[in-house]
């Protein structure tokens, strides 16, 4: 059984950063095989996609891919040898006000939607002040 846990949420002002970190564990597998995403979802909105960072295939280097409510604010990153997945949130505003989520799928692709992950986490707080 694979369990996602995200960490890093809070109650923060319009401006400030924040950094959520989503752990994962249980596969008996690296991080390395997983393509990793974060979503988002707002009381009554559906939840929407934010950023991924695709598994590699051992000839090619992963890559990157982002929602337009990320673009320009938001960077994940991976560290494989700690199987840990990074989003880190800058210029936050209200409107990004959510509960966030991680999520894994041994897939090849960006995952740009929630059906083509298998494993999700809890969801962690994010609150935005103005």
């Amino acid at each position: 059984q694979v369990l996602l846990v995200e960490s890093g949420g809070g109650l923060v002002q319009a401006g400030d950063s924040l950094r959520l970190s989503c752990t994962i564990s249980g596969s008996g597998e690296m991080l390395s095989v997983y393509t990793m995403g974060w979503f988002r979802q707002a009381p009554g909105k559906e939840r929407a996609f934010l950023a991924s960072s695709t598994r590699t295939n051992g000839a090619t280097r992963g890559t990157t891919h982002y929602g337009s409510a990320a673009k320009g604010r938001f960077t994940i990153s991976r560290d494989n040898a700690k199987n840990v997945v990074h989003l880190q949130m800058n210029s936050l505003k209200p409107e990004d006000t959510a509960v966030y989520y991680c999520a894994a799928g041994r897939f090849f692709g960006a995952g740009w939607v929630p059906s083509d992950y298998t494993f999700w986490g809890q969801g962690t707080q994010v609150t935005v002040s103005s």
